[in-house]
């Protein structure tokens, strides 16, 4: 097993962020802002909380953060960040009017990606270490917390959803 070293780990990280706040950026419309805001908000509750208990629950542990080393055992980059923002992606786009099976292949795409550079920064990085967690709880805690979040979202604004 490579590891990179903490330089270059630390740069992943700021990558992270500038790119997700570039995606941000570029891919919210100005009139759904407020639509974003809530997707964004609702999802840093479940992340937060989420994330709290499997740090706390020692099935995951965050080795090398950026961000609030001394105040919280989980990563604020992904949790608070990262996450949050492709979840507003994530029902931004979401397919509202096609069917059951793009709609799941939609969600199933999404946390595979979250899930793919998870375990990049596992296998690489001491950005994340698995201790009683693989990635396909990941993926499946992932894949609900998006379908989730789409109910919330859709019921916040159930006369606005296209």
């Amino acid at each position: 097993m490579i590891l990179l070293n903490d330089k270059l780990e630390k740069t992943i990280e700021i990558s992270a962020c500038v790119v997700t706040a570039l995606l941000l950026i570029k891919f919210v419309p100005k009139n759904k802002f407020r639509e974003a805001q809530v997707a964004f908000m609702f999802k840093q509750l479940v992340t937060s909380l989420f994330g709290l208990l499997v740090v706390e629950k020692n099935l995951i542990s965050y080795p090398t953060r950026l961000f609030f080393k001394k105040t919280i055992k989980s990563s604020f980059t992904f949790e608070y960040f990262v996450y949050p923002a492709l979840c507003t992606l994530f029902n931004l786009y979401y397919p509202e009017k096609r069917n059951s099976v793009i709609k799941l292949l939609y969600i199933f795409f999404n946390s595979s990606i979250i899930t793919f550079f998870e375990a990049f920064a596992v296998k690489y990085t001491t950005l994340i270490k698995y201790k009683k967690w693989t990635w396909y709880w990941s993926f499946i805690t992932m894949s609900l917390s998006y379908y989730i979040s789409h109910i919330y979202y859709r019921y916040f604004f159930k006369n606005q959803v296209n």
